[in-house]
């Protein structure tokens, strides 16, 4: 999920050095909703990871 963050960041940063404010603008957000969705799922990962059988 981190890595679709970065990429949608990196599109976005060319899209915004070539001009094109509306698409650079939509895949900021896309970015920032895939880095969130990202985290929230590494936290929930890391605090319901594998456990050892009892």
């Amino acid at each position: 999920m981190i890595s679709w963050a970065v990429t949608f960041l990196i599109i976005a940063i060319i899209a915004g050095v070539l001009g094109f404010s509306g698409i650079a603008g939509t895949a900021t957000q896309i970015a920032w909703i895939a880095f969130v969705i990202g985290i929230i799922m590494a936290i929930f990962f890391f605090f319901t990871g594998r456990r050892p059988p009892p």
